[in-house]
């Protein structure tokens, strides 16, 4: 989710759901340490609970980082071994990582050290040419001897020569049985599933089975139904009755980062997804997507979106 879960889409999908944890995109141990720290790292309380999710595999370096993430006040330090992208190959992070457990180990294990905050894995059940079993069960127990707090399984091999990430994310099959098999293995270990789930059923079906399941892609593109998550998975009322009423709330937050000279796109590229299949939604997404990327675009571009909502669904009436 790099580039997409900044701190202006998390800030938004806490007005839908006060119950869900939300993850940061995930950020480089370099990045921490030698770059623009507070741009990345800062965030509004509002958006607790919040976990970090960070990039890297020299135990240093991640020990740091993760005594710099707790002071910003995380609720969670996550260690990703599961993003098969080239330039996280390059650095020697994400999935190629999958083939070195004892390093993996030897992170958590400095993180775990460096900091009072839980230490959790986000991984792959495997690469390339590996065995799913042999590579999956491998990196559960090294990791949960070195001290992580739970797991996060996505479901599907990441395949590092020979498809995109894009594909990545597609193409190879899931696996949710190989996971349950390892929730089985640890029964009193949290273990959560990824991949795959994209309907709020699909994912009360994997918590039969699993402790958690985390979405990505699925929430962003579609974000709507997580105004259905405190309601349906935790029985608790939603914050917001409607998701317009969730943009509205988030008006206050965008007219403050608007006078802090943050450009209108950058908050209102996280709300493209809202009211699809719904009357008007192209509208809103084609307003937003020309006009808030314009020099001195304001909250009068998001309140003529909205107003583009209420007249098809005027219409829509009108002709029923």
């Amino acid at each position: 989710m790099m580039d997409w879960t900044d701190k202006h889409c998390r800030f938004f999908h806490r007005l839908m759901t006060r119950r869900a944890r939300l993850y940061t995109e995930m950020v480089t141990t370099g990045a921490i340490l030698f770059g623009p720290r507070e741009r990345l790292l800062a965030f509004d309380a509002a958006e607790h609970p919040v976990a970090v999710q960070l990039g890297g595999s020299d135990p240093g370096d991640l020990a740091a980082s993760a005594r710099i993430c707790a002071d910003y006040g995380y609720a969670e330090i996550n260690l990703n071994v599961g993003c098969p992208s080239d330039r996280v190959q390059n650095g020697r992070f994400g999935a190629c990582l999958m083939r070195e457990p004892a390093l993996v180990g030897d992170c958590v294990a400095a993180m775990v050290a460096a900091t009072p905050l839980p230490v959790t894995v986000k991984c792959r059940i495997g690469v390339d040419d590996q065995d799913p079993q042999e590579a999956l069960f491998a990196m559960a127990e090294t990791v949960r001897r070195a001290g992580a707090e739970a797991l996060i399984v996505h479901a599907r091999k990441a395949w590092l020569q020979g498809l995109s990430p894009k594909e990545n994310r597609d193409v190879p099959p899931l696996d949710y049985a190989l996971v349950h098999a390892l929730k089985a293995a640890y029964p009193d270990w949290p273990i959560s599933i990824n991949g795959g789930l994209v309907t709020l059923e699909a994912m009360q079906a994997e918590l039969a089975h699993v402790d958690g399941v985390m979405v990505g892609r699925a929430a962003y593109h579609n974000p709507d139904f997580l105004a259905l998550v405190d309601p349906v998975l935790f029985s608790v009322p939603a914050p917001v009755a409607s998701s317009a009423e969730a943009v509205e709330a988030f008006m206050p937050y965008m007219a403050d980062q608007l006078g802090r000279g943050v450009r209108l796109h950058d908050m209102t590229r996280h709300l493209l997804g809202l009211f699809a299949g719904r009357p008007g939604a192209r509208l809103w997404r084609r307003h937003l997507a020309t006009e808030a990327p314009k020099r001195g675009a304001g909250l009068e571009v998001v309140a003529e979106a909205l107003r583009h909502l209420e007249t098809a669904a005027s219409m829509l009436g009108a002709a029923a």
